[in-house]
């Protein structure tokens, strides 16, 4: 991915050297940078990955899907907090995960644990088994769970 960048960006820099304008302008390499990503995506087969803005859609969905999921749990916990009468059960559930390898889990972890509601207190020695706590076990586990599983979804997309 990183490689196929690198080369459009050698693309764009070659276009925009070879284009003879009297001023240098932007609009001259990204133009040069569009026809770099057509060429690669003419000939991302011969590299055996996959072309990489497709990677690179599949990053900005999940960042996307991280401030979804942060905006709701934000309200959630703003709406406990704003209640006269704080009634929740604070708890810890255990979740196991389908991610592998430290990158995968090391990145839900994150994401969790920035989530408003919930903390990641511990992952098991073998990295599929996290130690979650959340604010409102009763109310907010089943929301958890949920951003779970479309974060494990997005976190598979990207890394493999």
């Amino acid at each position: 991915m990183f490689g196929q960048f690198i080369l459009n960006l050698f693309i764009a820099a070659l276009w925009f050297l070879l284009k003879d304008d009297p001023e240098a302008q932007f609009s001259t390499f990204v133009t040069g940078f569009l026809v770099g990503i057509a060429i690669l995506y003419a000939m991302h087969r011969f590299f055996g990955t996959q072309f990489y803005l497709r990677r690179m859609a599949k990053v900005f969905k999940l960042i996307f899907l991280f401030i979804r999921e942060l905006l709701m749990s934000s309200m959630s916990v703003l709406k406990q907090i704003l209640t006269p009468n704080l009634k929740i059960t604070p708890g810890i559930f255990t979740y196991e995960t389908e991610l592998s390898g430290d990158y995968e889990v090391t990145v839900l972890a994150l994401l969790l644990t920035l989530t408003p509601g919930s903390v990641v207190m511990e992952v098991s020695e073998e990295g599929n088994l996290f130690y979650i706590h959340a604010m409102d076990i009763e109310e907010s586990k089943e929301a958890v769970i949920r951003s779970i599983g479309k974060f494990e979804q997005a976190i598979m997309e990207v890394t493999r």
